[in-house]
C-alpha cells in the first residue's frame, strides 16, 4: 500500500497539470477517488486502476502500458467505455498539454529507433503482414463491409452507410485512375481480400494483378475471383512489391503504404516508377499525419501493426521527388476514416460475443482499444488520409479535378440496373 501511495503522489500532480479539457475521475488502488478537471469543457470519463503494479507500469511507459493494462484488467473504465477514457486522454494531448515529459521522451526515442523498428525487408514484411491480416477470416467478415474493404471509406455527403461509402471510395479512386478504355493492365499493390481488383475488372473492364503478403487474403481473393467468374481477368499472387518488373497502364495501392517503413519509401516509388507505363496513372491511398514526422505508438507497433508507420506528407514527397514520377494531385481526406472506424467499432460491439468465441476476452479488449484509439487519432490528433495521383507525364490527367465526379456518377448510373435486377 505504501508503494501505491508513493506512485499516486507522483502521478496525481501530473494528471492535474495534464488535464486541460474535460474531466477524468480516477479510482486509485485502495478505493480513493479523485477528480481531475480541466479549465475548458471537454469529454468526461471514469477509470479504476487495479493495483500497485499497474501504477508502476503506467509511470514507466504509459503509451505502451495503457493498452496492455486495459487488456489484462489493470485499467477498467467505470460507467463508460474505453473509447470515453481515450477521448479524455487524447483530447488533452491534442490540446497541446505538455505536462507529461516522459511521453515526449518516449516519442523522441521512438523517432531515433525508427530506422531499426521499420526496417521492413521482404521476410520481415511477410511476418508483419501475417501478424494482423492472417487472423481468422470470420473476424473481418463481422466487422467490415461485404466487400471487406479494410481501409478508409469515402463519405461524399456524410450520410452514407458503410457499404455505400466503401463503394464510393472505390469509384473515387477509379475515377482518378482515368480508366478510359477497356483491357487496361492494372497493378494492385497490397490487394487485401481482392475487392478493389475485382471491382476494377467487373465494372471497368480492366485486367488486374493483385499482390499481397497475406496467405489468408490470397486464398480469399482467389476464391472470390473464381466465384465471380473473373479468374481470367484478375489474378492474385503472393509477391513483394520490390520483386515487380512488369509494365502496367495503371497502378493502385490502398492501405498498404503504412507497412512499407521509412527506410523503403525510395524503393516503393522506384518500383511504381519502373512498372508504370508511359502515359500511365498511379494512385496511392495511405494514412498519414497532418503535422510533422513522428513515430508509431509502441502499443500499436507491438500488438496491431508491427513495422507500421503513418507518414507526414513531407516524408512521402521526399521519396516521390527522388523518383521518376510527377505528382499530379494530392487530396487530403480528413474525418472520413474516423467515420469508417466508428462503424467498425459499432459492428465489433454488435458481434462481440461471437468474437470472444473465436479468440478470448483479452483479444477483444485489444481490438476494442485499437479501434477506439485509431478513430480518436483522426478526431483528436491530426491523422488523415492522403491520396496521391502520380504519373510520368504532366498531361496524363486533365488540368482540373472536374472530371472526377462525372466519372463516379457514370459508373453509379451503370450499376443501378444491375443492382435493381439483383433485387
Amino acid at each position: 500500500m505504501a508503494g501505491a501511495n508513493f506512485m499516486r503522489a507522483i502521478l496525481a500532480p501530473l494528471l492535474r497539470r495534464f488535464m486541460v479539457l474535460g474531466r477524468l475521475e480516477v479510482i486509485w488502488p485502495g478505493g480513493t477517488r479523485r477528480v481531475y478537471e480541466g479549465s475548458r469543457p471537454g469529454p468526461a470519463a471514469k477509470v479504476r486502476l487495479r493495483d500497485h503494479a499497474t501504477l508502476w507500469r503506467l509511470a514507466l511507459n504509459p503509451a505502451l502500458t495503457l493498452g496492455e493494462a486495459y487488456m489484462d484488467g489493470g485499467v477498467e473504465p467505470v460507467d463508460c467505455t474505453i473509447y470515453d477514457v481515450l477521448d479524455v486522454l487524447m483530447s488533452n494531448r491534442g490540446a497541446g498539454s505538455d505536462h507529461m515529459p516522459w511521453l515526449a521522451w518516449h516519442e523522441r526515442l521512438g523517432q531515433v529507433l525508427r530506422p531499426f523498428t521499420q526496417f521492413n525487408h521482404a521476410e520481415r514484411s511477410r511476418r508483419n503482414v501475417a501478424h494482423h491480416y492472417d487472423l481468422n477470416g470470420q473476424l473481418y467478415s463481422l466487422i467490415l463491409d461485404r466487400d471487406r474493404q479494410y481501409s478508409c471509406a469515402y463519405f461524399p455527403t456524410g450520410r452514407e452507410t458503410l457499404e455505400e461509402a466503401q463503394t464510393a471510395k472505390k469509384r473515387h479512386i477509379a475515377a482518378k485512375l482515368k480508366l478510359d478504355r477497356p483491357d487496361l493492365e492494372v497493378l494492385d499493390i497490397g490487394c487485401g481480400w481482392g475487392g478493389m481488383a475485382l471491382t476494377l475488372a467487373q465494372d471497368y473492364g480492366c485486367r488486374v494483378l493483385g499482390i499481397t503478403l497475406s496467405q489468408e487474403q490470397l486464398s480469399e481473393a482467389r476464391a472470390r475471383a473464381q466465384a465471380a467468374g473473373l479468374a481470367e481477368r484478375v489474378r492474385f499472387e503472393m509477391r513483394d512489391y520490390r520483386a515487380l518488373h512488369e509494365s502496367f497502364d495503371r497502378i493502385v495501392s490502398v492501405g498498404m503504404f503504412e507497412h512499407v517503413g521509412v527506410n523503403f519509401y525510395d524503393a516503393f516509388f522506384q518500383t511504381v516508377g519502373r512498372c508504370l507505363a508511359p502515359g500511365g496513372v498511379a494512385l496511392l491511398h495511405t494514412i498519414g499525419r497532418s503535422g510533422v514526422p513522428g513515430c508509431t505508438n509502441p502499443w500499436i507497433a507491438k500488438y496491431i501493426f508491427p513495422g507500421g508507420y503513418c507518414p507526414a506528407l513531407s516524408e512521402v514527397m521526399q521519396a516521390v521527388e527522388k523518383s521518376s514520377l510527377v505528382t499530379d494531385d494530392v487530396e487530403v481526406l480528413r474525418l472520413h476514416y474516423a467515420e469508417t472506424l466508428r462503424e467498425w467499432r459499432r459492428r465489433f460491439a454488435a458481434n462481440r460475443d461471437t468474437i470472444v468465441g473465436l479468440y478470448d476476452e483479452s483479444f477483444c479488449r485489444m481490438f476494442e482499444f485499437y479501434l477506439a484509439g485509431a478513430e480518436l487519432s483522426f478526431r483528436r490528433e491530426g491523422m488523415v488520409v492522403f491520396q496521391l495521383q502520380l504519373s510520368h507525364d504532366q498531361e496524363a490527367v486533365p488540368l482540373t479535378r472536374n472530371y472526377i465526379v462525372p466519372a463516379e456518377n457514370a459508373v453509379a448510373d451503370a450499376e443501378l440496373p444491375r443492382a435493381e435486377a439483383a433485387e
